[in-house]
């Protein structure tokens, strides 16, 4: 089945077109914006791996080698790779800046916005 991928140039987000032949025609629209005037951009590869695959390559310990957890750049980066693996492409609905943003507050706000201690306390 042919994929064809389209970028809006009013929203700038990619829409995917999914034929059953190459043959057949083709109406594109922005999914997003309902923009009619998109631009056709070259597709990847994309090669299809059995489930078992997917998961030993997500268990791989080099998978995790530059991984920093204090790090929200760092946790970025990781979960787009694990999303990706395992087939989902969240690159452009991945809000990064609000991420970033949360991951600010909760520096500011320190330890004790995290909820009560485990034993009731509020220490």
């Amino acid at each position: 089945m042919p994929i064809y991928e389209y970028r809006c140039p009013k929203c700038n987000r990619k829409t995917e077109v999914i034929t059953f032949r190459v043959s057949e025609e083709v109406r594109p629209v922005c999914k997003h914006c309902g923009n009619e005037e998109v631009k056709r951009v070259p597709s990847r590869v994309r090669v299809r791996l059995s489930e078992e695959t997917r998961l030993e390559r997500l268990a791989d310990p080099s998978r995790f080698a530059d991984l920093d957890e204090n790090d929200p750049g760092s946790m970025v980066k990781w979960i787009k790779s694990v999303s990706r693996e395992m087939g989902d492409d969240s690159g452009e609905d991945f809000d990064v800046d609000a991420m970033m943003d949360e991951a600010a507050w909760e520096d500011e706000a320190g330890p004790a916005s995290a909820g009560p201690e485990p034993d009731g306390s509020d220490e």
